[in-house]
């Protein structure tokens, strides 16, 4: 297996990759459900995200991770809609941050690292965009998405009122996780 850089005609391939493993939710490397992402949802955030990638298997398209950074001087801070917790109030002074849009690993390709190195793919081309910080939301009724970052060294910074309800919002420093 090997990660690339996606290109926007990996869409189809990804949507006849999340079809035939019968999902429509973006599942971790343990296969716990974490970014609620359907296939259309992956091709629209891949052409607009600064950082896509495709992991290949000899099948095809076995994982695929999407982030984009945050407007210039721009953190993900509690706002109307987030409360703080933990004594935790957003990003340093100066800290450029990245969202996490999306992390998808094929079921029958889970718990074989594949997530682990599609975050450390990412990790490495922010970090070289001067992003120090990774962000990620996760459902609050998703302990297993909460396990998988807390084991890939994120930290707990606030929680949020999502579209789908509660969102803890989880951040990890990018050179941590290359």
């Amino acid at each position: 297996m090997h990660v690339r850089a996606a290109r926007p005609d990996d869409a189809e391939a990804l949507r006849t990759a999340v079809s035939r493993a019968r999902e429509a939710t973006v599942f971790d490397d343990i296969g716990a459900p974490l970014l609620d992402v359907s296939a259309a949802g992956v091709r629209e955030a891949a052409a607009e995200a600064e950082w896509s990638f495709l992991m290949e298997g000899d099948d095809g398209p076995v994982g695929v991770a999407i982030a984009h950074p945050d407007a210039e001087g721009s953190t993900d801070e509690p706002g109307e809609e987030e409360v703080a917790i933990d004594g935790c109030d957003g990003a340093d002074e100066g800290d450029r941050e990245a969202e996490l849009l999306a992390l998808w690993v094929h079921p029958n390709h889970a718990g074989e690292g594949v997530a682990a190195e599609l975050l450390a793919r990412v990790a490495s081309s922010v970090a070289e965009h001067d992003v120090n910080t990774l962000r990620a939301s996760v459902p609050s009724d998703s302990p297993g998405a909460t396990e998988f970052f807390s084991a890939h060294g994120f930290a707990h910074r606030g929680t949020r009122r999502g579209p789908a309800g509660d969102e803890s919002i989880v951040v990890a420093d990018v050179n941590a996780l290359r």
